[in-house]
């Protein structure tokens, strides 16, 4: 991998944004956007996507969205010990929340804030800690009181969101951040503009990411409805299933991209399908097949509007919605070269047979 793609995921995963709150990353996105694009409009929720217009003003519109909202925390209440009740922004195994470090987000600044536990000398003599609910964990960002808390600016609303540096494995193979879950795809769609920025591409491309997709893929139905592509290709991070077995798993590091035939908001259509695998056979794409239990924008946008030809250009990821996710540098660079095949290969003739379906 370049210094430089490892840099631009680097100051991606860094960046802190959860769902409703994408501002940090939609103003990364629209400066490293510029350089590719035609123009970059914003939809009415906030995502963002830049435009390269084909000359024929009928030409196919093909859409490609990741989203930028990782998981986080919302304050609901604030003690009067100073501490924080919160609800979830997205899903979280309640087990993986206690003793982690994260930054609270105000109107008046950042804060840093760890997330409250239970030490062991405190269960002595008890029957131990009961099954752990999310919002039953308070956060601490070490206030005496609800009015010192409130006087550095903190209020219902406001956000929690990891604190996390984004560093290489020892062998060189992978790389651990926080948000791969939907960093990636926020990097691999910076990557494609930028390697198809001298290229004719027969077709309109609206390629960027949209907002809030881990509270219920809701970004998807304003950005689709504005841009009326006729083809979508959501960019998005799974879930690995391989640290105790491949057999029977979906979701392998380091075994190229997935090829999502199913999940419970989508199935992909066999032309569309068929058109992918023709891809990665031609340009020695390596890929694994997945099948998912959660769903992704590409679940939203195939049924909107009068029904969109929907797929995903995938990576898995170990531990994601968590602190810590393991990837691998393979599997990113499978998907890069998946992706930019694909809207190189698109044209009139392929994307009328993958709609039509004929």
């Amino acid at each position: 991998m370049q210094e430089k793609t490892f840099q631009r995921i680097k100051e991606l995963t860094e960046l802190q944004g959860t769902s409703g709150f994408e501002h940090e990353v939609r103003a990364y996105m629209r400066q490293a956007m510029s350089p590719f694009v035609d123009e970059v409009q914003q939809d009415g929720l906030g995502g963002i996507f830049g435009i390269r217009h084909h000359e024929q003003e009928d030409a196919p519109r093909v859409m490609v969205a990741a989203h930028m909202d990782e998981v986080g925390f919302m304050v609901s209440q604030i003690t009067d010990r100073g501490l924080f009740k919160i609800i979830p922004l997205g899903g979280w195994n309640p087990y993986v929340v206690s003793a982690q470090r994260f930054t609270l987000k105000t109107a008046k600044g950042d804060y840093p804030c760890i997330s409250s536990s239970i030490p062991p000398h405190l269960l002595r003599g008890t029957a131990g800690q009961k099954t752990v609910e999310v919002s039953e964990i308070l956060f601490d960002a070490g206030f005496d009181s609800r009015e010192e808390a409130e006087s550095y600016g903190v209020r219902p609303g406001d956000t929690i969101v990891p604190q996390v540096e984004t560093i290489r494995t020892a062998n060189g193979k992978n790389i651990i951040s926080k948000a791969w879950d939907d960093r990636y795809g926020c990097t691999v769609v910076l990557e494609a503009l930028e390697a198809l920025k001298d290229e004719k591409l027969a077709h309109t491309l609206i390629a960027g990411a949209n907002v809030q997709e881990e509270v219920g893929l809701r970004g998807t139905k304003g950005s689709v409805n504005k841009f009326k592509p006729d083809l979508f290709f959501a960019v998005d991070c799974s879930p690995a299933d391989d640290t105790v077995t491949k057999n029977g798993t979906f979701g392998h590091l380091g075994e190229g991209t997935l090829m999502r035939i199913y999940d419970p908001g989508m199935i992909m259509l066999p032309r569309l399908k068929e058109y992918l695998l023709d891809t990665a056979a031609t340009h020695n794409i390596p890929f694994q097949y997945f099948v998912s239990k959660g769903g992704t924008d590409a679940g939203a946008a195939h049924t909107s509007n009068e029904g969109i030809p929907s797929a995903v250009i995938g990576v898995p990821g170990r531990y994601i919605h968590t602190h810590q996710t393991m990837f691998s540098i393979a599997d990113f660079e499978a998907a890069r070269e998946m992706l930019i095949q694909t809207l190189r290969g698109l044209d009139a003739s392929t994307i009328h047979t993958i709609v039509e379906g004929k």
